[in-house]
């Protein structure tokens, strides 16, 4: 015997998914801030999926086929979301950005560069080769991924 899966509409149950998990912060809160030791483990557990998942020759095209016509959504949810939650954000990742940026900082204030030449020389450009190499180099050991 079969039966037929009752479903309600999409809609009346975005409306109430809508109505109801905002009220569940409280719940988010406890739940989320103990979790960051648990992703972590997950997050590195999962290393050979995601290198495997990379050398999956059609992950180019399941990536665009998770963005491909989603131009309207980012927007709306830019004005609708992001623009009230930019600032508090900032202000919240403060120590994250000191934190974040201090290895590349001592980077560059430990270098030294050639004088500018004049607009379009070629040393010019190798003042920004020799920043960005060091800065790149710096980036894949803070990542443990240095050659």
């Amino acid at each position: 015997m079969t039966r037929k899966l009752t479903v309600k509409a999409t809609a009346d149950i975005a409306k109430k998914w809508g109505d109801v998990t905002p009220g569940k912060s409280v719940y988010y809160e406890a739940e989320a801030t103990k979790a960051g030791a648990t992703w972590e483990s997950n997050a590195k557990g999962a290393k050979g999926t995601y290198k495997t998942a990379l050398a999956d020759p059609k992950i180019g095209d399941r990536f665009e086929g998770g963005i491909k016509g989603k131009a309207g959504k980012f927007e709306r949810k830019v004005k609708d979301v992001g623009v009230a939650r930019f600032g508090p954000g900032v202000s919240a990742a403060v120590s994250d950005m000191e934190t974040g940026f201090s290895p590349y900082q001592g980077v560059l204030a430990a270098m030294e560069v050639a004088d500018r030449g004049p607009r379009g020389a070629a040393q010019n450009y190798d003042i920004g080769k020799k920043i960005g190499d060091a800065l790149h180099a710096k980036r894949l050991a803070v990542l443990g991924a240095a050659s």
